[in-house]
């Protein structure tokens, strides 16, 4: 009796320390499994709520899409909250078609997308203090020159290109008497080119000594000066020195027509250098500034600029804010791709591509001392008086009753007009 109750102490006591021991093993056990699960749990991701922002096609065209392709990796990579999508391709997801978020465009466009109010006011969230509205960031800019054919004045007696305004005119003459196959100059003013006054008509005003804004806000012109500029424009079309249908072409076909040898001298923009060096050999066209009236006024130039701005459609403004000012902090590198000229106006240090190059060197030579003139571009009602402006100008051409003076005054009343309508 003694020896079965021993066993089962001892069988009752084994059960009691293997359940001691169960329990001490758990409740050592529990920390570190809440401990593995917690940190499981913490190491889970945390899942990131994409913003897509919708980028207007224009910027392929203008800044190139490989470097367009280029910006928006990198900038997907430093910001992985937010998808940069053409605008025109986002029905391919979801079939919903989407308003471009961020607009770049050039001076063509600036008018119209400020007229309209197209566009986010850009001082609201910047650190431009320019004392006016800000509605778009230039991105790259490039300044408007002279271009001739070499080979072409070479056959007709020059060695250089003409400096002032009657040498121009003598050029001209020449020129067109001697080769019935090219025009000695041309004017591109078809009403679809937005950017044809500016480049054309203005670059010679402003060579001139002259200004549009003399008086603030108001726009104003110089009758004499001015007078006399657009007279010499149209001497060189009447006496036959200038390409036929200047008012149904454009810049770009113009560009066209000097790359084939048909025009003598032209202005463009530096813009288009790459693409007259693939048409034409090295050597075969030069740059010049815009040969001025010798009348001792100061010399300006015109500058045309790519830009970016929020459209006035965007629902996730602080995250297009980013990408327009990551673009603004990649300024330098659009200009290495582009071979702009001045690139950054604000940049007094040109990029290496100007100091290695012939052609990009002379263009920022001349930049140097080239006071840039003030436009029409961001200035309320610039369409309407550009518009004007084209519409007496074209009266003038066509007609062999009125006088530049004559002329002149007519758009002086115009745009009085319009800057009264708008107060």
């Amino acid at each position: 009796m003694y020896l079965k109750k021993l066993k089962k102490s001892i069988v009752f006591t084994n059960r009691l320390d293997i359940f001691l021991l169960i329990v001490i093993f758990l409740l050592a056990a529990i920390p570190v499994l809440l401990g593995v699960l917690f940190k499981e749990k913490k190491e889970i991701p945390e899942v990131v709520q994409t913003v897509n922002l919708y980028l207007s096609r224009q910027s392929g065209e203008l800044l190139g899409m490989e470097t367009t392709e280029k910006l928006i990796r990198e900038f997907e990579e430093k910001t992985p909250g937010i998808s940069i999508l053409f605008a025109d391709n986002s029905q391919q997801n979801d079939e919903q078609v989407h308003s471009p978020d961020i607009l770049v465009f050039d001076d063509g466009n600036y008018g119209s997308l400020a007229a309209y109010d197209m566009l986010v006011e850009f001082n609201a969230f910047s650190n431009h203090e320019s004392g006016s509205n800000q509605l778009a960031v230039p991105l790259v800019s490039f300044i408007n020159l002279l271009f001739y054919n070499i080979d072409i004045l070479s056959a007709a007696g020059f060695d250089s290109p003409p400096k002032t305004r009657d040498e121009f005119t003598a050029y001209a003459r020449i020129v067109a008497g001697s080769n019935p196959g090219v025009s000695a100059t041309a004017l591109s003013l078809k009403q679809s080119d937005h950017y044809s006054l500016s480049r054309d008509v203005f670059s010679w005003i402003w060579a001139g000594g002259g200004n549009f804004w003399a008086e603030g806000d108001k726009p104003f012109l110089n009758t004499r000066l001015i007078a006399n500029d657009i007279a010499f424009l149209d001497t060189l079309n009447r006496e036959g020195m200038m390409a036929g249908g200047i008012f149904e072409t454009t810049g770009d076909q113009r560009l066209n027509e000097f790359a084939g040898g048909r025009i003598a001298m032209m202005i463009a923009s530096t813009k288009v250098i790459p693409y007259l060096r693939e048409r034409m050999r090295d050597g075969a066209f030069g740059i010049t500034a815009v040969p001025d009236a010798n009348t001792g006024g100061r010399y300006s130039a015109g500058i045309s600029s790519i830009y970016a701005g929020i459209s006035a459609d965007c629902k996730n403004i602080s995250e297009a804010r980013s990408f327009l000012n990551f673009l603004e902090s990649k300024s330098s590198f659009i200009c290495d791709e582009l071979k702009a000229v001045p690139g950054i106006v604000a940049n007094i240090i040109p990029g290496d591509y100007v100091m290695d190059d012939p052609y990009y060197s002379k263009a920022w030579e001349i930049f140097e001392f080239t006071q840039i003139a003030e436009d029409f571009k961001g200035k309320p009602n610039a369409d309407e008086y550009e518009a004007a402006f084209l519409e007496e100008l074209r009266i003038y051409f066509d007609s062999r009753t009125r006088t530049a003076q004559q002329t002149i005054t007519a758009i002086q009343q115009r745009w009085d007009e319009i800057f009264e309508g708008s107060r």
